[in-house]
């Protein structure tokens, strides 16, 4: 039966179909989805693991436990995990063990732009890359066969295009695989030095056996038209160019993007009078042939920055427009916002009205940088806003007296906790705001563990961030719970907190307005004869607030969520509340 499946769900139906039983990740787009829908199948254990080092370490355990494991992240979560990657690399694996990494050329929804095969080539990994669904699922079965086979950990490299992108897959019957016993081998699984040193010449031993499974698999594959035209690429780009050029060039088609197979790339060329290379972000592949010299075009017609398209294969390849991709009018630019009713609104309007200098995180809240609350300074990676926020204090102690740091519920579990831990061991005189909204919503609404559910929607002890903060050290006294859409009141606690000389929290604590349970059931509305037109309102960047007749403020009641911050902001009493 054929179904209709994102690249993501054909990823999960992979493991289902290749016999996974143990599937940890942390959600980061565009990778959610695929551990949401492996966790739809009964006989897949899944789970939400605090950050990605812990997922992947989860997962290798695993798979020395006697189960086929994945272990799902972004590009920047493979960051975290680095750790567990080129360990793994050495002591290989039990069952077969998968890693999905989702790159996100264009950032769509990340904050750089890595490339994710530097990291394949680095640990000296196997890399299989897909194009589109099909190619998902069947490249994560074959995944699990080479991780065992070979003895290693396998990455599986999307992008964002092929994570989101629908088309048809086969499905197929689970397939249990052959059981796998653990058996007591430290000098395969301790990595002190006596017994990494022989693990490293297993894991280069290996690399060779992989160059030469690379240079006859069907992963990789020469499909010849012509020879006035010769296109190499991967996933996404092979699509592009078979749109654009069709049978009017031929393609070297890479599954398994490492190890490069050398053999097939110089035959390949030895066709070709003219050889293109197309690759999103770095220069992989281009430079493999070059290395074997090659002479090759890429990146000197291709940007190095950005994603990829049809338009913009035509436009830069053959000086023209794309035929099959024309847009009769502009898509209008829609910067993102936040939600109506968000909880995270009152405290950076509190933020920016005292002018504070704020060190920003990972989560939907680093909206709190663009207009018009403009109240965040810096933004790095997860968790950075607290060590950021302890180094500038140690830097400039008196330029900190107005500064804080800002980290959301779930990040503040991911990668928040040391930073706090590091703040109070070296006496840091700091204030941390946790902004609690019930849920990691920024990924999609999936639980962690504050929320006091599992994944699979099992209720579990939910995790208070204030015990952690105890624990690490703050004095209780100096953990203060509000409401951040009581603004008068989160003024006093933080102008309070900011004068004491120490390390304080506090912790805001709202759910998220899209979560099933938080009631709607008001409605905000402007009376126009109270109005002064002052626009107070217009400061907290509320989409359901606009100018409109008159250029008088008015509130858009479909997109109300009647959360009531705005009422609180009014001198005037302009704004009032009603039953929906």
């Amino acid at each position: 039966m054929k179904t209709l499946f994102l690249g993501n769900e054909a990823v999960a139906r992979g493991l289902y179909e290749a016999g996974c039983g143990f599937v940890s990740s942390y959600p980061g787009t565009p990778s959610t989805e695929i551990t949401e829908c492996a966790a739809k199948y009964s006989e897949i254990y899944a789970e939400w693991a605090p950050n990605e080092k812990v997922a992947l370490e989860a997962a290798l355990g695993a798979c020395l436990g006697g189960k086929r494991a994945f272990c799902g992240m972004k590009h920047v979560g493979l960051n975290v995990a680095a750790d567990p990657l080129f360990i793994g690399a050495y002591t290989g694996v039990g069952a077969g063990l998968v890693i999905g990494v989702a790159d996100d050329p264009g950032m769509h929804s990340s904050q750089n732009e890595q490339d994710s095969r530097h990291y394949a080539e680095s640990a000296k990994l196997p890399m299989l890359e897909p194009s589109d669904s099909a190619e998902c699922k069947e490249f994560t079965k074959l995944a699990f066969e080479l991780s065992e086979a070979f003895d290693t950990p396998v990455l599986l490299r999307l992008t964002t295009r092929v994570s989101h992108a629908r088309s048809l897959v086969e499905c197929a019957d689970r397939q249990e695989p052959a059981a796998f016993t653990y058996e007591k081998d430290p000098q395969k699984h301790v990595m002190m030095p006596a017994y990494a040193k022989p693990r490293h010449l297993a894991a280069e031993d290996r690399l060779r056996r992989l160059s030469a499974y690379a240079e006859t698999s069907d992963l990789n594959r020469i499909e010849f038209h012509q020879d006035a035209l010769g296109i190499v690429c991967a996933g996404n780009t092979y699509n592009y160019a078979k749109e654009v050029f069709g049978d009017r060039a031929s393609y070297l088609k890479l599954g398994m993007v490492h190890p490069f197979p050398e053999q097939l790339a110089r035959q390949f060329a030895g066709k070709v009078k003219r050889l293109i290379v197309i690759e999103e972000l770095d220069p992989f592949l281009e430079n493999k042939f070059r290395a074997l010299g090659i002479a090759c075009e890429g990146k000197n017609l291709l940007s190095l920055c950005g994603e990829y398209s049809q338009d913009l294969l035509k436009e830069r390849l053959e000086n023209g427009s794309n035929p099959h991709h024309v847009y009769p009018d502009p898509i209008p630019p829609r910067p993102p916002v936040l939600c109506p009713g968000c909880p995270h609104r009152g405290l950076y309007y509190v933020l920016k009205k005292l002018n504070l200098r704020v060190f920003g995180d990972i989560g939907c809240y680093t909206l709190g940088a663009v207009a018009p609350l403009n109240a965040i300074d810096t933004c790095f990676c997860m968790g950075a806003s607290v060590s950021a926020m302890h180094g500038f204090e140690k830097a400039s102690p008196e330029a900190a007296k107005n500064s804080v740091g800002v980290i959301g519920d779930s990040t503040f579990m991911h990668s928040g906790i040391t930073g706090l831990v590091n703040l109070c061991y070296n006496q840091a005189n700091a204030t941390l705001i946790i902004l609690d909204n019930s849920i990691t919503a920024m990924t999609g609404h999936q639980q962690n563990p504050c929320t006091g559910y599992t994944l699979k929607g099992e209720a579990v002890h939910g995790i208070l961030p204030e015990k952690i903060c105890e624990g690490a050290g703050v004095d209780p006294k100096h953990i203060r719970i509000t409401d951040p859409n009581e603004p008068e009141k989160l003024e006093a606690i933080l102008r309070e907190e900011l004068a004491f000389n120490g390390v304080s929290v506090i912790i805001t604590r709202r759910p998220c307005v899209l979560l099933k349970q938080v009631k709607k059931d008001k409605l905000c509305t402007i009376e126009s004869d109270s109005c002064k037109n002052c626009r107070a309102c217009m400061k907290l960047g509320c989409p359901a607030i606009y100018l409109g007749g008159g250029k008088r403020p008015q509130i858009d009641g479909t997109l109300c969520t009647g959360c009531t911050l705005c009422t609180k902001l009014c001198k005037f009493g302009a704004i009032r509340t009603q039953a929906r």
